[in-house]
């Protein structure tokens, strides 16, 4: 097989300041295309074709298809694996990754059409795909843990301090999983934010972790339908974001008792849905 791509990539850049320009050292976040291919009943299809960083391939195939209802535990999954196709192109192979599926599992592939060639910030959103969650997604009422003030305001520099691709690139988004105590569990990183998030929950799939009931979920960005949908999918019930919800993320999280957390920086944050799981502030 090919050279497998790397995270980042060196490159030569004009550095400009008051002082005048230099030329130095410095390194992008990797960013090329992931087939999921899909290996059911016989026959073989493309899931999706998403534009990814590398690393952690297997944890995104394995959350996006858990995510949109095509698997629902580690064991609907044979096996992944990345592409040993002869006639595909030794450099290209990294870049296709096979989901197995067990022979048990029959999946409705109709939803997966949407995401035939998306762009890594990409996602899906209205009216329609909110009613769609009822049919196969559990209301989170009264489930999952409670969290005090100060434990969420620890959270953005916990998932700061780890990481290790943004410090190089300063061009990754990132979703973390903490326990109740604020404890950091996992994070994974990468150009699309909806890709950080499959990562993130893919592994835990993989783990047999799932339903996440105790867990928090931090995303460096924002907080989109998309990324909701997921976390419902897993069983987070209490989603944070650094930046701000959109309308859509508000509406998800109220209908499924989720509690919603946006702004969550500079010692300050606000709870746009499932506040009973915030603890009072002493």
């Amino acid at each position: 097989m090919g050279e497998r791509p790397g995270a980042s990539v060196p490159v030569r850049v004009l550095a400009v300041d008051l002082q005048g320009g230099r030329e130095r050292s410095d390194r992008l976040a990797t960013e090329e295309p992931l087939e999921i291919r899909l290996f059911a009943a016989g026959a073989r299809r493309t899931a999706a074709v998403t534009m990814r960083t590398p690393g952690s391939d297997f944890e995104l195939a394995a959350g996006f298809l858990h995510a949109e209802g095509v698997i629902a535990c580690r064991e609907d999954v044979r096996a992944i694996t990345y592409c040993v196709d002869p006639a595909v192109d030794s450099d290209q192979r990294f870049n296709i990754v096979n989901v197995e599926l067990a022979g048990h599992v029959r999946p409705d592939l109709a939803p997966l059409e949407r995401h035939f060639l998306t762009t890594s910030a990409c996602g899906v959103c209205g009216k329609a795909s909110l009613d769609a969650l009822q049919v196969r997604s559990p209301h989170i009422d009264g489930a999952g843990p409670r969290v005090s003030p100060a434990t969420l305001r620890a959270l953005p520099g916990r998932l700061r301090a780890a990481q290790g691709l943004f410090r190089a690139t300063g061009g990754l988004h990132a979703a973390a999983l903490f326990d109740v105590d604020g404890e950091l569990q996992a994070v994974r990183e990468d150009v699309g934010r909806h890709n950080a998030v499959d990562k993130l929950l893919g592994r835990a799939l993989l783990d047999g972790r799932l339903p996440l009931s105790g867990g928090v979920v931090l995303v460096s960005g924002r907080a989109s339908f998309e990324i909701m949908q997921k976390c419902l999918a897993a069983g987070v019930p209490l989603v944070c974001a650094v930046s701000a919800p959109s309308s859509l993320a508000v509406s998800l999280a109220e209908e499924f008792g989720m509690t919603l957390v946006g702004f969550l920086r500079d010692e300050r944050f606000n709870v746009y849905a499932g506040a009973q799981r915030i603890l009072a502030a002493t």
